[in-house]
């Protein structure tokens, strides 16, 4: 499905999803944007990961916000204590939006990579 999805990913895409109960066939068109997301969530599944729906605007436990970024929940603790995430207390829960989780994620990953390219930058002088 991935392959016919990537195929079609430069226009609209009509997926058609049979019902198991009633065996009738529905017909939905997708825009390029929805093929490319369902394209990369089936990526994901296909390589044997966890997929998590979460809406930009929801808010997240430390558990949940530990567990996307792949880290404990006492490590996402000292980032929300040392200011590094933005987040909220809830009574005496701290709560933070998906939407600043997620940018931390993105930032955190771009110096990461950035690291990475000036690793290889390194070892091929040294070549």
């Amino acid at each position: 499905m991935r392959r016919i999805l990537a195929s079609h990913a430069s226009g609209e895409t009509t997926l058609r999803i049979i019902d198991d109960e009633t065996k009738k066939p529905s017909e939905i068109t997708l825009t390029p944007g929805l093929s490319k997301l369902l394209t990369e969530l089936l990526r994901h599944i296909g390589s044997g990961d966890a997929v998590t729906l979460v809406p930009v605007s929801q808010m997240l436990s430390t558990q949940q916000a530990a567990d996307i970024l792949n880290v404990s929940r006492p490590f996402l603790i000292s980032l929300l204590d040392k200011g590094e995430i933005d987040h909220e207390l809830v009574g005496r829960h701290r709560r933070i939006k998906a939407e600043t989780l997620f940018a931390y994620k993105r930032g955190r990953n771009a110096k990461r990579s950035k690291a990475l390219d000036d690793l290889a930058a390194l070892d091929g002088e040294s070549l």
